[in-house]
C-alpha cells in the first residue's frame, strides 16, 4: 500500500483531485472514466493543445518517443562513446552526402511552390546552409581520399528516405489527391508538405547535437567532436527553428485534414532517420539494444516492474479510495438487509481522510527515522536492507488500519474491473510490454510486484490493452458474492515482501539458461529489488528514494549516459556486464527510453 499517494502533496503533482479532498459525486470527471463513461484513455491521457504553438513544436512534442529510438540506436551510442569504427563513420557521412542532396532539392521544389516573399527568403536561406554542409562532407570526403560514386552505392534505407523526399516534394503523397497546382494555395499546401517531410531532420540533429555534447566534456580527445559540434553549434539550432518557422507560417491556412497529413509525413520522415541510423555498418558490436543478441534457446530475460505510478498515471489506492466514496450509501436506509453492510458516505470520507493523513505523517516519520543512521561511505546492501524493515513494519501496520476501519467494504468486482479498463497508464508502458510478449526472438516472463489492494485491478488493466501474458504478485481483495468484505489477503505489502517474492520467482526459474534480469520501479519500496536486479531502472524522480538510496551508497545514473559509458568499457557484447548489486541504478524519463534500452526500435 501507499496512502502517501493520497496525500495533498502527491495529488498536486499528479494534478488529479483528491478523493478524500474533493467533494466527489456522480457528476465527478474521474468518476465517470473510471466507472464507465467510455472516455477513450487518449482523451482523457492528453490536455488540450496550447494556444498558439505551431504545428512543427506540436509534431515533435507528439513524435517525441521516436527521438529517443533514434539516440538509443547502437550507431549514435557507439559514436557517443567514441568507439565507432571509422570505416563505419566513413560509410556514414558517404549516405549523407547522397541524402543531403536530396534535401537541397527539395528546398528548391519548396521555394518554387511559395508565393510569399518571406518564405522564398528563408526557404533560400536554409537551402544555402545545407549546401554549406554538402560542401563540408565533399572536403572530408577528399580528404579521405574516398570517391563517393565508386566506393559508397546508395543503401536500401537512405535511397528509402530520399525517394520519400523525392516523392512528397513532386506532390506524390501517399492518400492524397495529386494536385494541379493551378492556385497559389495549392502551390502553397504542396510546399508545406514538403517541409513537413524535412523539419523532422533538422529538429533531430539539433537534438541530437545537444544530447552528445555532454559527452566531450572532459575528453581531451573525441574522434567524432567536429561532428558533434557542428549539430549542436548555435548556427545549426538556428537552422532547425527557421525551418520549423516555415513549417508554421506555410501551414497557418491548411485545415485540420491537411495539417493531418503533415502530421503523418513529420511522424514517417521520424521513423525514416531511425531506419537510416540502424542501417549503418558496425565492426564493432554495441551493447544495446539489451534484447539483440539474445538467444531464446540460451537465455532468458526476465522483467519485473513496479504498478502504482511506475505503469500508472494515479495510484490505485487513490482509484480504490474513489470507487469506495462515490458508490458509498448516503445512510443505512438505502442499504438492503443481505449486503455487506457499509459506513455511509460522511463517515467513510472521514474515515479515508483520517487513514490518509495518518500514513503521510508516519511514513515521513519512517523516512526521517531512516535517515538519522550513519551514513554509508560506500554502498551497503546488508544495512538498507535492515533499514527498510522497519518501513516494512510500518506498511503493515497501515495496511491492518484500513481493513479495520471496514472503508474498502462493499465494493463492488465489477465497478473494480471497469475502473482497471479505463485506468490510464504512463506513456509506452502497454505497447512495451505488448512488444515484449509478441517479440518470438525473446524467451522471456514479465512480472508485475506491487503493493496495491486488489490484483483484479491490475490484471483488468492490462488485459483491456492486450496485456494478458504477465504474472501479477499482488494483495487481493475477498469477496461475498462480488462485493468485498472489506478483508484483503496479503502478499505483497513492503520492500521486504517484494524482494523476497524476486527472489522466490528466479529460484523457480530453470537453470538450463542464462537468466537476465531488468527491474522498473519508482519508490522506496521498490529499492532492494531494483539493486538485486541485473538491470535497476529508475522511472520517475521520487525524493524519498534518491534520498534513502543516496544514504546507504547507491549511485543513481541516467540511463543514457549509463549506456554510453558502458559501450566505452565493453569489449563486446555480454549480458554478464551487467550485474546485481552493484549499487548503480539508472534513472529514465519515460517508458521510450526503457523500450529503446531493451528492445531497440
Amino acid at each position: 500500500m501507499r496512502f502517501l499517494l493520497l496525500s495533498p502533496l502527491a495529488v498536486n503533482k499528479l494534478r488529479i483531485p483528491n478523493p478524500l479532498v474533493f467533494n466527489l459525486s456522480n457528476s465527478n470527471p474521474l468518476f465517470r472514466f473510471y466507472l464507465g463513461s467510455g472516455v477513450s484513455r487518449t482523451m482523457a491521457s492528453f490536455p488540450a493543445e496550447e494556444e498558439g504553438v505551431g504545428i512543427a513544436r506540436r509534431c515533435w512534442i507528439k513524435f517525441k518517443k521516436e527521438s529517443t529510438f533514434a539516440l538509443y540506436t547502437p550507431f549514435l551510442v557507439s559514436l557517443a562513446s567514441g568507439t565507432l569504427n571509422l570505416n563505419t563513420f566513413r560509410h556514414y557521412i558517404a549516405q549523407d552526402v547522397h541524402f543531403l542532396k536530396a534535401f537541397v532539392q527539395a528546398y528548391e521544389a519548396a521555394e518554387e511552390c511559395t508565393d510569399d516573399d518571406d518564405a522564398k527568403v528563408g526557404i533560400r536561406e536554409s537551402r544555402k546552409n545545407v549546401i554549406e554542409e554538402l560542401k563540408m562532407h565533399d572536403a572530408v570526403l577528399k580528404e579521405w581520399g574516398i570517391d563517393l560514386v565508386k566506393e559508397f552505392t546508395l543503401n536500401p534505407a537512405t535511397a528509402k528516405y530520399t525517394g520519400f523526399l523525392s516523392a512528397t516534394a513532386s506532390g506524390k503523397i501517399e492518400g492524397v489527391k495529386a494536385a494541379k497546382l493551378a492556385t497559389p494555395f495549392e502551390r502553397t499546401k504542396l510546399a508545406a508538405y514538403t517541409l513537413g517531410a524535412m523539419t523532422p531532420c533538422m529538429r533531430l540533429y539539433a537534438y541530437i547535437g545537444k544530447e552528445l555534447q555532454v559527452f566531450l566534456e572532459g575528453e581531451k580527445i573525441h574522434p567524432y567532436k567536429k561532428w558533434i559540434d557542428s549539430y549542436a553549434s548555435e548556427g545549426f539550432q538556428a537552422s532547425a527553428l527557421q525551418t520549423e518557422d516555415l513549417l508554421d507560417k506555410l501551414s497557418v491556412s491548411l485545415t485540420g485534414e491537411e495539417l493531418d497529413i503533415i502530421e503523418k509525413l513529420y511522424h514517417q520522415a521520424m521513423k525514416l532517420e531511425i531506419e537510416l541510423f540502424l542501417a549503418q555498418p558496425l565492426v564493432r558490436n554495441a551493447i544495446i539494444p539489451l534484447s539483440k543478441d539474445h538467444n531464446p534457446a540460451e537465455h532468458r530475460l526476465t522483467i519485473f516492474s513496479d504498478f502504482d505510478l511506475t505503469c500508472t498515471v494515479v495510484d490505485s489506492s487513490a482509484i480504490l479510495a474513489e470507487i469506495a466514496i462515490i458508490t458509498a450509501p448516503k445512510s443505512d436506509q438505502n442499504r438492503p438487509e443481505n449486503q455487506i453492510a457499509r459506513m455511509s458516505l460522511a463517515d467513510l470520507r472521514n474515515t479515508w481522510g483520517d487513514l490518509s493523513k495518518q500514513y503521510t505523517e508516519e511514513y515521513e516519520q519512517c523516512i526521517e527515522k531512516m535517515l538519522l543512521t550513519e551514513k554509508a561511505e560506500k554502498f551497503d546492501y546488508g544495512r538498507l536492507h535492515k533499514t527498510l524493515e522497519q518501513l516494512s513494519d510500518f506498511e503493515k501496520r497501515a495496511n491492518n488500519r484500513v481493513v479495520e476501519s471496514g472503508v474498502l467494504k462493499g465494493l463492488n468486482l465489477e465497478d473494480i474491473k471497469r475502473a482497471g479498463q479505463r485506468l490510464i497508464l504512463q506513456d509506452g508502458c502497454t505497447n512495451f510490454f505488448q512488444s515484449v510478449i509478441r517479440n518470438e526472438n525473446l524467451n522471456s516472463d514479465i512480472h508485475v510486484l506491487s503493493y496495491c489492494w486488489c490484483g483484479d485491478l491490475i490484471r483488468s488493466s492490462f488485459s483491456s490493452g492486450g496485456i494478458d501474458g504477465l504474472d501479477v504478485h499482488a494483495n487481493e481483495f475477498m469477496f461475498q458474492e462480488s462485493l468485498s468484505t472489506g478483508e484483503i489477503v496479503k502478499k505483497v505489502e513492503s520492500s521486504i515482501d517484494k524482494v523476497q517474492a524476486f527472489s522466490k520467482i528466479l529460484m523457480n526459474c530453470p537453470k538450463d539458461k542464462k537468466n537476465l534480469t531488468v527491474y522498473i520501479g519508482d519508490s522506496v519500496g521498490d529499492l532492494l529489488c531494483l539493486l538485486e536486479a541485473d538491470v535497476g531502472i529508475v522511472l520517475g524522480s521520487s525524493s524519498s528514494l534518491r534520498r534513502v538510496g543516496n544514504h546507504f551508497g547507491v549511485s543513481f545514473v541516467p540511463l543514457f549516459p549509463g549506456v554510453v559509458q558502458k559501450q566505452k568499457m565493453c569489449t563486446g557484447v555480454d549480458s554478464s556486464s551487467w550485474n546485481g548489486l552493484s549499487g548503480v541504478l539508472y534513472t529514465a524519463s519515460s517508458w521510450a527510453e526503457i523500450h529503446a534500452f531493451v528492445l531497440g526500435s
